[in-house]
């Protein structure tokens, strides 16, 4: 990977928990993962098909049990100075990962956390699962536009399309690479912290959704269907660590291109200061446009979606008038079929009758002209 393509990536993904035991057993039971060791002690790693997507390890200080984003830079000491400029606090230092890479935890001036990685020389380029990748990532923050200036000057985000969610403010897209990744917006509740979430892709949003309950995860909102087709859903796992899963569009006919906009704004719960490290490097670039935020409630519609609504309301319709037009030509196939049968017997029956009548007639009046000639000879003997 090029240093431009590195600079803004996510590439790694970490659990930390109270119980590294439970979500090793409760993931990979709700999305397409597994487990693998690692070369670390106490360090385990997150696999999705044959890449190496993220880590598991237990929580290293007093806090509550949250997910940890990573995002790639060419150079981790050079970037955290820029973001500290910039208003970031440093949680944990650079330090280096032998033979893995570099890496720093930090805050942004919101309080959000997130870490900053730079693999080592001679890692393998990382290739993007087909399923159970990371499609989507969401910040909850109390400043957007602050934000986004924030990590637009420091890994070179634009700005993408904006979404009026009415009360809870504006859902803002941002794009890497010319990409929308991810989307920025205020948290869901007054009390929740700034504070980052990922999306899974998933085959099945509502399999993974009853998998998770059934494994002791918590539903916070969702399935639901976003504009675009996709369907997304907000959890928490049995330690209290929010993700969401992300479902892309269940439609065949769906194009490629169509990409989902923004419902509304989850309510991720807050993360506590990390200073955890990953032990290995995946990239994991997004497999579709960007997922809507699960919400706390129904958002205003999104660009393009009354045109979008028309176009499925037309579609349903002319299905409908098809599927009654066939119905109707079927039952009046079948009822001309039932009533040729009886015409032609009605048809036939009065020609038969007649025949037997007349051949009767016939047969008896030459009987009696042939009879006629014989009486008249015995009379004439007498």
């Amino acid at each position: 990977m090029s240093n431009t393509d590195l600079l803004g990536s996510f590439v790694w993904h970490e659990l930390l928990t109270t119980d590294t035991a439970g979500a090793a057993a409760f993931y990979p039971k709700v999305v397409p993962w597994r487990t693998a060791p690692s070369n670390m002690p106490g360090y385990t790693i997150w696999m999705a098909g044959q890449s190496q997507i993220g880590g598991l390890m237990a929580l290293p200080h007093e806090g509550s049990p949250h997910w940890l984003m990573y995002v790639g830079t060419p150079n981790v000491d050079a970037s955290l100075a820029q973001a500290e400029s910039l208003g970031a606090r440093v949680l944990k230092a650079a330090a280096d990962i032998p033979n893995v890479g570099r890496f720093a935890v930090l805050a942004d001036p919101q309080g959000a956390p997130f870490a900053l990685f730079t693999p080592g020389p001679g890692q393998p380029a990382p290739t993007p699962p087909e399923q159970g990748g990371f499609s989507w990532h969401e910040l909850a923050t109390t400043d957007v536009a602050a934000a986004l200036r924030f990590y637009g000057e420091l890994f070179g985000w634009r700005k993408g399309p904006g979404h009026d969610m009415g009360p809870m403010g504006i859902y803002q897209i941002f794009e890497h690479g010319g990409s929308q990744v991810g989307g920025m917006c205020r948290p869901g509740q007054a009390h929740t912290a700034p504070s980052w979430l990922s999306y899974v892709h998933v085959p099945d949003s509502n399999r993974a959704v009853s998998a998770a309950k059934a494994a002791g995860g918590r539903l916070l909102h969702g399935p639901m269907e976003v504009p675009g087709g996709s369907w997304v859903a907000l959890l928490t796992d049995p330690q209290g660590s929010a993700f969401a899963v992300h479902e892309f569009p269940r439609a065949a006919a769906m194009k490629p291109a169509a990409a989902a906009k923004v419902a509304a704004a989850p309510e991720a719960k807050a993360a506590a200061a990390p200073s955890a490290t990953p032990k290995a490097r995946a990239a994991t670039a997004p497999a579709a446009k960007a997922p809507a935020a699960a919400a706390a409630r129904p958002a205003k519609a999104a660009e393009g979606q009354p045109k979008n609504a028309a176009k499925k309301a037309a579609k349903r319709a002319v299905k409908k008038a098809v599927k009654k037009a066939v119905k109707k030509a079927a039952r009046k196939a079948a009822g001309k079929r039932g009533k040729a049968p009886r015409k032609a017997a009605r048809r036939r029956a009065p020609r038969k009758t007649a025949r037997a009548i007349r051949k009767p007639a016939r047969h008896s009046s030459r009987g009696a002209r042939r009879a006629a000639p014989r009486r008249r000879a015995r009379g004439r003997r007498r």
